[in-house]
């Protein structure tokens, strides 16, 4: 069956309300109500209320760049799935290498995140990926395969196809090394071929994978005609509208 891409942005600890609903403004005339591609933008939490209010009505969705796995509680400083949900959130990102690195993130944090985004009606973009350490070891699909066996943990066969797989290579963001389309597309392969082991084919040929790795409007249509690379999970390039406009837009 046809996938269609997801093209999501990620805008990490960026952008005040004002400057969310400036960007958002540049990009909506190009990116609203798109046939044959979904259009989500992860913004800091701040904006995410203000920005549901105004892409009411232009197919764009939002989602959260983290959340608490608890429903509720004394968690200072944390935010739950209910409360994305009720801001207008359809999707969640959980387990960003970011979020890995610098906040202590295990494959068991994520696995009960997921379960708390399902639990909640909020869609789980689970991400995965091997650091330059792992990957020069030949360690990658190891690393990979723990990261999806253990953060999809329970995770059904009907729940999967609400699932979105994003494949950062963490070797390839800031190290001066660059992820070529071939090499990314070996390794969306590995995860659907592990998808089709754990879930069968039918499952796996459903499940969209994202590719994470510095994608640019110079090389998004090279990387989207890749077999199982099924969108992108965007930095920098989400920042600017008329970048994020030219990914959206991908021939």
């Amino acid at each position: 069956m046809a996938r269609t891409p997801i093209i999501a942005g990620n805008w990490k600890m960026h952008m005040t309300v004002p400057e969310a609903v400036e960007l958002v403004k540049g990009f909506m005339p190009s990116c609203s109500n798109k046939d044959g591609v979904e259009v989500v933008v992860a913004p800091p939490f701040t904006a995410i209320l203000p920005l549901a209010v105004l892409m009411d009505g232009t197919g764009i969705k939002l989602a959260g760049q983290n959340m608490h796995h608890e429903p509720k509680g004394a968690f200072t400083g944390e935010v739950s799935a209910a409360m994305l949900k009720d801001a207008g959130c359809a999707y969640v990102i959980i387990g960003h290498s970011e979020r890995r690195q610098y906040f202590g993130e295990t494959d068991g944090s994520v696995n009960l995140k997921v379960k708390a985004a399902f639990a909640n009606g909020l869609m789980p973009i689970m991400c995965v990926g091997e650091t330059l350490d792992e990957r020069e070891k030949g360690d990658a699909f190891k690393v990979i395969e723990r990261q999806l066996s253990g953060g999809l943990s329970g995770i059904s066969a009907a729940q999967m196809g609400s699932v979105v797989i994003a494949y950062e290579p963490v070797w390839a963001i800031g190290t001066g090394k660059t992820a070529t389309p071939a090499q990314a597309q070996e390794v969306h392969a590995f995860i659907r071929g592990w998808l089709t082991t754990a879930y069968g084919g039918g499952v796996s040929s459903e499940v969209r994978i994202q590719y994470g790795g510095s994608v640019k409007p110079d090389n998004v249509s090279e990387l989207m005609g890749m077999e199982d690379i099924d969108g992108a999970l965007v930095g920098g390039a989400s920042l600017k509208a008329d970048s994020f406009s030219a990914l959206v837009n991908f021939k």
